[in-house]
């Protein structure tokens, strides 16, 4: 979905932006008391996912983004992408355990909302951090795009202000009355061929292997990391490396020129050339264009792994240019 700038007025109070410095060292004062004393501060699972109406937008949405990022879910019950996104939605909501607050808005109850946001299609995800409304998506999205999206979200939120969300009761609802989970894997076999797979140049055959773990085990980091290579080494395996980075010098405004060529500085090694230049690309561009060289870019980072510190120079470098 395009990023608009948004107007709220006749909605909700924006004044209580400016109260979000006050509102956030408060809220990191209660996590803190909360998760010293174990004191009613924290919420119990079930509260991270709320429905919210125009009357309660301010207090429910508004007020919470000050202590943590809150997620929009515009939904409706004739919808059927909704129907699968929705609890999507609400399993990361309790997965990510306080990281943000999941608020579901039936559009059809709730029309103001949806045209003070400009919504045209549903499902249609948008955030609110401090005060501060921005788009994440529209559709029922892959999940692995989805996680992307909303760790970048939490990152952006306690890197710009501060907000490490909420403390959450896991004693409520807790592991005695949950089902025992079944133990994930193991999964030598799959990942040995995966890495077989790659060494033959097998590119296509060590995604399915990848793909294959992680259909039983999404949390698999091994699996992740090697999805990630595969891909990108099946995406340059028929390139011209010529054609590619003379497209990209002569047409700048090229998303998908941009994109190949930061596949090929990947590949060869030039890791804050990749970076940068799908940072530019997002930086330059809008729409569907936009999002498509910051998905890239966030798939990039999963080929170079979390820890390392370009890839947090990068998110940095994309936070600035998104907000």
């Amino acid at each position: 979905m395009q990023p608009r700038n948004m107007s709220m007025s006749g909605v909700v109070d924006l004044a209580a932006v400016k109260a979000a410095g006050e509102a956030r060292a408060k809220a990191e004062q209660a996590r803190a008391e909360s998760a010293r004393t174990g004191g009613p501060g924290a919420v119990p699972p079930a509260d991270l996912v709320i429905d919210v109406d125009e009357a309660g937008f301010e207090r429910d949405v508004l007020q919470r983004s000050a202590e943590v990022p809150v997620v929009l879910d515009f939904w409706a019950e004739w919808c059927q992408p909704c129907k699968q996104l929705g609890p999507l939605l609400e399993r990361l909501a309790v997965e990510y355990n306080g990281r943000f607050l999941l608020a579901k808005i039936d559009v059809d109850a709730n029309q103001m909302l949806m045209q003070q946001f400009g919504i045209q299609g549903i499902p249609a995800v948008f955030a609110v951090v401090a005060g501060q409304a921005l788009p994440l998506f529209q559709g029922a999205a892959p999940e692995q795009q989805i996680r992307q999206t909303l760790d970048q979200l939490v990152q952006i939120a306690e890197e710009r202000f501060g907000l490490t969300g909420i403390p959450v009761d896991a004693a409520e609802g807790g592991p005695e009355d949950a089902p025992a989970e079944v133990p994930a894997g193991p999964y030598d076999a799959l990942l040995e061929a995966a890495v077989q797979a790659l060494d033959a140049g097998d590119f296509a055959g060590a995604v399915q292997a990848y793909r294959n773990v992680l259909t039983d085990d999404p949390g698999n980091t091994e699996a992740k990391l090697g999805l990630a290579q595969a891909e990108l080494l099946r995406r340059v395996k028929d390139m011209d490396p010529a054609q590619v980075r003379r497209e990209a010098a002569e047409k700048p405004d090229d998303v998908e020129a941009q994109i190949a060529a930061a596949d090929l500085d990947l590949v060869g090694g030039h890791v804050e050339d990749a970076f940068g230049r799908l940072v530019e690309a997002v930086r330059r561009t809008a729409g569907e264009e936009r999002d498509a060289a910051r998905v890239r870019l966030l798939n990039l980072f999963e080929v170079i792994g979390p820890d390392d510190p370009r890839v947090g120079a990068a998110r940095s470098a994309l936070a600035r240019v998104l907000f």
